[in-house]
């Protein structure tokens, strides 16, 4: 009986890798790649580019863009807690007061290290 009730996840965990490799692959099997020396030049506002055209810029974007979606992603688990707040009891009340000390110890820790700075 045990085995029926992983076949759902087994199913839907074939379908996670083979849905994206399969979105993937057709592309690339219909669309024409017909490359070009123009197609292959780097664009930049219809104007020829002056020095060279791959210049790498400060990470700090990415790191404030990851920070942003940790704790995005983390906020979210206050929506149902906060709907269930009554029925949840002091338990749950204490729990929700770890985790956001838990959050506040991350933000405190994503901003020592400059995550927030975006110059």
């Amino acid at each position: 009986m045990s085995g029926n009730n992983f076949t759902g996840i087994g199913v839907f965990l074939i379908f996670a890798i083979a849905l994206p490799l399969i979105f993937m692959l057709i592309p690339k099997l219909v669309a024409p790649n017909k490359p070009h020396k123009e197609k292959l030049t780097t664009y930049e506002c219809g104007n020829e580019t002056i020095g060279p055209t791959w210049v790498g810029f400060k990470s700090n974007y990415f790191l404030y863009a990851l920070v942003f979606a940790a704790f995005d992603v983390e906020t979210v688990l206050l929506y149902p807690w906060a709907l269930t707040f009554q029925k949840l009891g002091t338990f749950a009340f204490v729990e929700m007061f770890i985790f956001i000390v838990i959050l506040l110890v991350g933000f405190w820790y994503a901003w020592k290290e400059g995550a927030l700075d975006w110059m």
